[in-house]
């Protein structure tokens, strides 16, 4: 069988290119499509909405909601899916970046049950998720954030606030690779 190939949706955020490196040093093919790129047009196994600085310039991620691929929204790709499907974010009481030391609240989720109990992050809570969508299940929490991860596993969405592609993030490749089991 194939390695799957997984698209990063460009949302202009400083560590886009660090979400591809990973996938690819996770063994999958992986390409940086700029946000207005038509999801129509995107031949992909999964896709990865990134972080960024504005969620009023997130282009045409909406259509990859909709494209029968698992999904993974980080940062503000994570508040942009929760916003879209009747979710709620506001703004968080700490902004700036940090380290976040989450709990994990589902052992058994896809996305991040392997890191229970807990993991340290990097994150920013500017903004957040204060609810998450009907069909979502909160799966992270941490005592600056109560929806640090959140998982749809019956349409294969997954959210997490934090970057788990930076080196400040502990066990980040495990939440890529994870994900890339999702879309095989």
């Amino acid at each position: 069988m194939s390695e799957p190939r997984i698209v990063v949706v460009d949302n202009h955020g400083q560590f886009t290119h660090l979400e591809g490196r990973a996938l690819r040093d996770a063994g999958v093919e992986s390409e940086v499509v700029d946000n207005e790129t038509p999801a129509a047009e995107v031949d992909a196994d999964g896709v990865v909405l990134s972080g960024g600085p504005s969620i009023d310039r997130v282009g045409r991620c909406g259509e990859y909601l909709d494209a029968d691929v698992p999904v993974l929204g980080i940062c503000l790709g994570h508040q942009f899916m929760a916003r879209e499907l009747g979710g709620v974010v506001g703004s968080g009481d700490y902004g700036g970046y940090a380290d976040v030391e989450v709990e994990i609240l589902d052992d058994d989720d896809p996305l991040v049950g392997s890191l229970a109990p807990s993991t340290r992050t990097w994150a920013s809570h500017a903004d957040e998720v204060t609810e998450v969508p009907e069909g979502f299940t909160r799966t992270a929490e941490s005592d600056v954030c109560g929806v640090e991860a959140m998982s749809d596993t019956d349409r294969d969405l997954y959210g997490v606030q934090w970057h788990p592609e930076v080196s400040h993030t502990e066990r980040g490749q495990e939440v890529f690779e994870n994900f890339i089991e999702r879309c095989r």
